[in-house]
């Protein structure tokens, strides 16, 4: 997709009178000299992988580490039981996004949205809301479509890679691409798409990538949850018309800024953060 910024997908809606998702899959054709729909059919084949990867999740299983297994499903059970003070959807995502970064702990098969260590947010937004609203999977697909819009123009201007950007550069940029795929859905236009895309990316500014003995694990794990969650909130303040004063592709370049001026202990070495505690440390020692 040659899309340089959120604010060209928006014009490009209007001077051709269309939605967010169908400028993407239009750019992306023109680019890759391939037919529209067999653009789609990936799409929709990649949403397939992601809904197996989140079927195919086992509680039982633990990482070769033994820092990850078993909190999703924790989690699902207390959900289960309208514990949950985010709610019956809020705690199925939360429970999801546990359980798609688990089960790529435990080295199983799942979709790098955008990457594997982000991997449980996109996946546990669309997921979720796709069966308790009974939304399409035409309707989904493209969602998904809005999602791998707003992660392309990230990663042309400033990163998705946390040894580059920090962790900003792959939870915030999957909440981002999470909040705006929602807005979509929620029948947000392209402008509500790019506020909840903004602000969602703005809320995670300066998070940074410090895993615990170097493993995509601790803290990462549980981030993918804490970035569903800040997805929500952006949506439903995007939604209620509350705008980010921070146009979407100016926090885009701060988030990149930021990760320029981040130390490198900071940016995915297992040396800064946590990773640096005294039980991070200790941790790294035992593995």
């Amino acid at each position: 997709m040659a899309f340089s910024s959120l604010e060209e997908i928006n014009t490009y809606t209007k001077e051709h009178k269309c939605e967010f998702w169908e400028a993407v899959v239009k750019e992306e054709a023109k680019d890759s000299q391939m037919p529209e729909m067999d653009i789609v059919n990936r799409m929709t084949n990649m949403y397939h992988s992601m809904k197996e990867a989140d079927d195919g999740y086992d509680g039982k299983l633990a990482s070769h580490s033994g820092l990850s297994g078993g909190n999703g499903e924790k989690m699902a059970d207390y959900a289960a039981d309208h514990r949950c003070l985010c709610g019956d959807f809020g705690g199925a995502v939360m429970a999801r996004a546990i359980k798609m970064a688990e089960s790529n702990a435990c080295m199983k098969r799942i979709v790098a949205a955008p990457t594997a260590g982000s991997c449980g947010i996109v996946p546990a937004v669309l997921i979720t809301y796709e069966r308790m609203t009974n939304t399409s999977e035409n309707d989904m697909g493209k969602a998904l479509f809005v999602a791998a819009g707003i992660g392309d123009v990230i990663a042309r201007r400033a990163s998705i890679s946390g040894a580059r950007g920090g962790c900003q550069a792959e939870i915030g940029s999957s909440s981002a691409m999470a909040a705006g795929a929602l807005a979509w859905l929620k029948s947000g236009s392209s402008h509500m798409i790019e506020q909840a895309a903004a602000m969602a990316l703005k809320s995670l500014l300066g998070l940074v990538c410090d895993p615990v003995a170097g493993l995509v694990e601790v803290p990462c794990v549980k981030r993918n949850a804490s970035g569903a969650m800040n997805a929500l909130c952006a949506v439903d303040m995007a939604l209620a018309g509350i705008e980010s004063a921070i146009p979407a592709d100016e926090v885009i370049d701060a988030m990149r800024e930021i990760g320029d001026m981040m130390h490198k202990d900071l940016r995915e070495t297992g040396k800064g953060g946590l990773a640096n505690t005294v039980t991070g440390r200790t941790i790294a020692e035992r593995l």
